[in-house]
């Protein structure tokens, strides 16, 4: 989905907040954004998202669709999270399970 940065903290320790033109606002959290501050989605830029997850909180929580917006060990970091999210995303891309 289609979303624009609206908020970027001052220092890059929370997430992006994204407004996608729903009654609900999306957030990115850190741990899917890039180490180096400087690769982050500015303020202002519309980009490409993929749903996270979606639960009781007013909000989507999102990850960049394009990789150079996302942690540099996506792939790897991945494999490690054991969250019903991260099986959906692990299974709709096609990602396979590293042997535990």
């Amino acid at each position: 989905m289609t979303g624009t940065v609206v908020w970027v903290p001052r220092r890059a320790y929370a997430g992006i907040g994204v407004e996608l033109g729903l009654p609900v606002g999306g957030f990115v959290d850190v741990l899917h954004l890039p180490d180096d501050f400087t690769r982050w989605p500015v303020e202002g830029t519309t980009c490409d998202f993929t749903i996270w997850s979606i639960d009781e909180r007013p909000q989507i929580r999102l990850m960049p669709a394009d990789p150079g917006h996302r942690r540099e060990d996506f792939d790897d970091w991945l494999q490690r999270q054991d969250s019903p999210a991260a099986a959906a995303f692990r299974t709709r891309s096609g990602a396979k399970t590293r042997p535990g």
